[in-house]
């Protein structure tokens, strides 16, 4: 064993500081330092502590994984250079030196792990019938533990039932499983399975949950009235999943199509509503009628049911109430203006008045 520059051989070696407990996170770089004073003609040894797999003996690497690598200051301060750590580099690490009682220290090195998925363990996305229960699981790893937390991706509030009429509404639930209990429709929608630790980035899982029901409708104005020769508008309201065929029917016969004579259009609210439309587009007395809007899935087929009415055209009424009262007006000036006529008025009224009164002889 040769003589070590700077070594004397007088003292015993000493570790002058511990190793330390470290930690990196999973691609950074660790190293860990063993600070000998004195070390003579002695040697230094890196093992890993667990199984005592030794990584280098003195200035020589002994582990052929090139990840770990070896240097010293001055045969004084060795350090093990763990780059691109991995989470199986956790654990501890002994530093030796071969004193005739072995001297040694260990420090451990902690590897931190961003999270991630269990994918056998998470939930994907689900359909259940409205009334029944359904669990979503949401299981993560990393180091540390990672907290698990559900919102709604369409930032509405989280409808947890507490019992058949009770629910409250929250923004965040915590935990690797949601719980709904009697599944109702609005609570369709997809939920964003949120896993972080301290060890960037925090992962996200998208879980749609579908509530499948038969069609409802609901019609705003079940009896509409509405002038001849114009447009007229009827609206049905439709609440179902899976997805729905939707069409009017007039007096329980014809399917009603677009062409020029209406116009038929939906438009989707939410995940489980739409809005239907029909426009008659020139209203005439062959229209009026009962007009049905239908609404079927594989579930079930619901109806609603609208009648229509004309409405009497009042601006032709005001015209012809307008033109007797001009009629009379008329008449009455022509009649104050002819003395001729109140002549003879005044004349007939003072002969009947004669007729009335007996005549006294003196």
């Amino acid at each position: 064993m040769g003589t070590v520059a700077g070594g004397d051989r007088d003292h015993e070696p000493q570790f002058t500081r511990p190793i330390g407990n470290l930690t990196a996170a999973v691609g950074r770089e660790a190293v860990l330092a063993c600070t000998v004073d004195h070390l003579g003609n002695h040697r230094v040894g890196w093992l890993r502590a667990e199984d005592q797999t030794v990584l280098s003996l003195h200035t020589s690497m002994v582990s052929h994984n090139p990840r770990i690598t070896l240097t010293h200051d001055n045969y004084q301060s060795w350090q093990l250079h763990i780059r691109q750590v991995k989470e199986s580099d956790k654990g501890c690490y002994m530093c030796q030196v071969n004193t005739k009682v072995m001297k040694k220290q260990i420090g451990c090195l902690d590897v931190h792990v961003p999270p991630d998925f269990l994918v056998g363990d998470t939930s994907g996305d689900m359909a259940v019938q409205e009334g029944d229960n359904a669990t979503m699981i949401c299981k993560a790893t990393g180091n540390p533990q990672p907290r698990v937390t559900w919102k709604r991706e369409d930032g509405q509030k989280i409808l947890q039932r507490r019992g058949l009429r009770d629910t409250v509404e929250v923004d965040i639930l915590a935990g690797e499983e949601m719980h709904f209990w009697k599944v109702d429709r609005r609570q369709m929608g997809s939920y964003l399975c949120i896993a972080s630790n301290e060890v960037p980035p925090a992962v996200s899982k998208r879980v749609y949950l579908a509530v499948n029901f038969a069609p409802v409708i609901k019609v705003p104005n079940q009896l509409l009235g509405a002038p001849l020769y114009t447009t007229v508008t009827l609206e049905c309201h439709v609440e179902a999943f899976p997805n729905t065929i939707n069409y009017w029917v007039k007096n329980r016969q014809e399917m009603l199509l677009n062409g020029s004579k209406y116009a038929v259009w939906e438009n989707q609210t939410g995940y489980y509503k739409v809005v239907m439309w029909l426009s008659i587009l020139t209203f005439r007395p062959t229209d009026i009628g009962t007009y049905n809007c239908i609404s079927t899935n594989s579930l079930g087929k619901a109806e609603g049911t609208l009648r229509l009415y004309g409405l009497a055209d009042t601006s032709a009424s005001e015209s012809s109430k307008s033109k007797s009262t001009t009629t009379v007006e008329s008449s009455a000036a022509s009649l104050q203006f002819s003395p001729s006529i109140i002549a003879l008025a005044l004349a007939i009224a003072f002969l009947q008045l004669c007729r009335h009164i007996p005549l006294k002889l003196s």
